[in-house]
């Protein structure tokens, strides 16, 4: 299709800012923090037993409290969120005892800061969500994005230096900051009154949603399962990759965006796994050389970008359409949430895993889980498209007119 020049995405900055303000501000909190305290508990040297249990206890905080908040948080949605901010803030600054706590009450603190990260991101991406509309949501959710891996890249590199105590500090002060700037613009943030609240069961139900649910299941299993072999096989190499993938989430993501507005959600989405497909399929064919490293990468940044502004921004907002959208977010967020335990699980078997054997199935399975794709709608509304592409053709027919008269 050949009308780009007739989509022009209206963003309006000062109605759109508290929710980026807010999904910025959780997402690189969300990230940094929980890659500060992986790598806390593997420098206290615990067992197997206690490892799995710290990491256990996280993940069932915040998949449970997702599935909680989503429930009974919605309709007094700006107040949640500031307190849901401010608990973020609070349990941040208790890592910082981490290292000089017993077991038990570290297990509690994790359990603690699971909750403090699921039960409000159902919310947190329900209040963009209904400060967008459809036509322009993956532009918006891309712009998002593009923040966010600038955002985590800086200030991955600004607290690297220092101790993890220190780390754990600013990042509360980080989410501390985005609490008083959401609490500053949230005013400017007028949601509409949603009309109902479905249950999980008929949501389960609809055909449409299982359809873009299952390829989604089947790309986090994949990617959390390949992390522990891809960090085993790069060895020092892999934190200079996830650097560069930052930088191009960032780019790839407005791409991504304006093409989820332009062609729909499902082409961007099916181009996303394509990619990715193709990218374990190079690392299968040559897996220690550094073209095949850098190949891979590229097309692991750009499938991400795809993925950020349609999966985790745009789709399950569409899906929704004017009910509450936040046990849709919850739902969308689940795989991705529960789906960080599969590398505690794996890698300390992740060396005797041959890596050839791994690429080549998690092509294959990214190449299957195309399949359902097919077969999903598009929730792009079919008239948004079409009025693309009137605009596209008056465009071109002035052209013509002006180039003979």
């Amino acid at each position: 299709m050949r009308f780009s020049q007739a989509f022009r995405p209206s963003i309006r900055w000062k109605e759109f800012s508290p929710a980026l303000i807010i999904v910025f501000n959780t997402i690189v909190w969300y990230t940094l923090t929980y890659g500060v305290f992986r790598s806390t508990v593997k420098s206290l040297g615990l067992s197997s037993t206690d490892n799995l249990a710290l990491f256990a206890t996280y993940y069932v905080g915040a998949a449970c409290s997702a599935i909680v908040g989503s429930m009974f948080f919605a309709r007094k949605r700006r107040t949640f969120l500031l307190s849901w901010m401010l608990a973020g803030v609070v349990m941040t600054a208790l890592l910082a005892t981490f290292t000089m706590n017993g077991t038990s009450l570290n297990i509690l603190i994790s359990f603690f800061l699971g909750i403090s990260v699921g039960i409000g991101l159902p919310s947190c991406l329900a209040y963009f969500a209904d400060l967008t509309i459809v036509g322009n949501r993956g532009i918006h959710g891309g712009i998002t994005w593009s923040a966010i891996g600038g955002g985590t890249l800086v200030l991955a590199l600004l607290v690297s230096p220092f101790e993890a105590t220190s780390v754990f500090v600013a990042l509360s002060i980080w989410r501390a900051i985005g609490l008083v700037a959401f609490y500053l613009l949230g005013k400017n943030g007028k949601t509409k009154e949603p009309q109902e609240s479905p249950a999980y069961r008929s949501i389960l139900r609809r055909k449409d949603m299982a359809l873009y649910l299952i390829p989604w299941i089947m790309f986090c299993f994949i990617n959390f399962t390949e992390t522990p072999v891809l960090e085993n096989l790069f060895g020092n190499f892999y934190f200079f990759v996830g650097l560069i993938e930052f930088a191009l989430i960032g780019i790839f993501a407005v791409v991504g965006g304006f093409l989820a507005d332009l062609v729909g959600r499902k082409r961007v989405v099916i181009t996303g796994f394509v990619t990715l497909g193709i990218g374990y399929a190079v690392l299968s064919l040559s897996p220690t050389t550094m073209i095949s490293w850098y190949l891979y990468t590229g097309f692991d940044g750009f499938a991400w970008g795809m993925f950020a502004s349609v999966f985790f921004m745009s789709l399950w907002g569409d899906l929704a359409e004017d009910r509450m959208k936040e046990k849709y977010y919850a739902l969308g967020g689940l795989p991705y949430l529960l789906a960080g335990f599969l590398p505690v699980i794996i890698e300390p078997y992740a060396e005797t895993i041959a890596p050839i054997t791994a690429f080549s199935l998690a092509s294959f399975f990214l190449f299957v889980a195309v399949l359902p794709l097919m077969y999903a709608p598009e929730t792009l509304p079919e008239k948004r498209i079409r009025e693309i592409e009137l605009k596209d053709y008056i465009e071109k027919a002035k052209k013509v007119k002006d180039k003979y008269v």
